[in-house]
């Protein structure tokens, strides 16, 4: 409880709202790949493309801007620079492949599991509930990324319906934790100027004390 306070009280975060676009966005571009007929798949990629660069360059921004706020912030910077690189790579070739996109979908996808599931266990050390359900979320978003990577052909034959399914459920999860981090900011704001400043205080002289060992 004592670990879950001070994470509480010396954290605000920053631009809470960053991973709700990205998930709006995610879940767009899931509800469209479903609808969308295998004809188009020229289309779906520059769509991919457009969605991956905007995606990534503000999961960058809100990395950053967190990178003293978030313990795990490392992560959210590692898939927001994959995603734009994914997203630079499908703007220069649209042509790629149905072979060779579920093995970059893959990566993707990988990258961005494993972050839910460091995700998951920041909102825990928060106090925050529900946080199992992100974590069930990432490990389903490893293993069907190990399906993409490892079996592409089996995947692409079905790679329309599975993308489309994993952006939607990546796009459900990017909502849920935007409205977590929303939840915090609320937590931090009830907590007393006066508290937060002793708490400071209190944190300095342990340094100071530290230092002079």
């Amino acid at each position: 409880m004592s670990s879950t306070f001070i994470k509480t009280i010396k954290n605000s975060i920053e631009h809470w709202y960053i991973p709700l676009i990205v998930g709006l966005i995610f879940t767009g571009i899931g509800i469209y790949t479903l609808t969308s007929p295998l004809e188009s798949y020229l289309a779906l990629a520059i769509i991919f493309s457009v969605s991956f660069l905007f995606s990534g360059l503000t999961e960058i921004i809100f990395s950053i801007a967190n990178r003293n706020k978030i313990d795990n912030w490392g992560w959210t910077l590692i898939f927001g620079t994959f995603t734009f690189l994914l997203g630079v790579l499908l703007f220069i070739h649209p042509e790629i492949s149905m072979v060779t996109l579920p093995i970059y979908v893959g990566f993707l996808i990988l990258f961005r599991s494993i972050g839910g599931i460091s995700y998951a266990i920041e909102l825990k050390n928060y106090g925050i509930s529900d946080w199992g359900n992100l974590m069930l979320i990432g490990v389903f978003g490893v293993f069907f990324s190990f399906l993409l990577i490892w079996n592409p052909l089996f995947a692409g034959k079905t790679i329309v319906f599975w993308t489309g399914l994993t952006l939607i459920t990546g796009g459900v999860f990017s909502v849920f934790l935007s409205l977590k981090l929303k939840k915090l900011n609320a937590m931090h704001g009830e907590i007393p100027d006066e508290l937060k400043n002793k708490y400071e205080e209190i944190k300095q002289k342990i340094h100071a004390e530290l230092k002079q060992k």
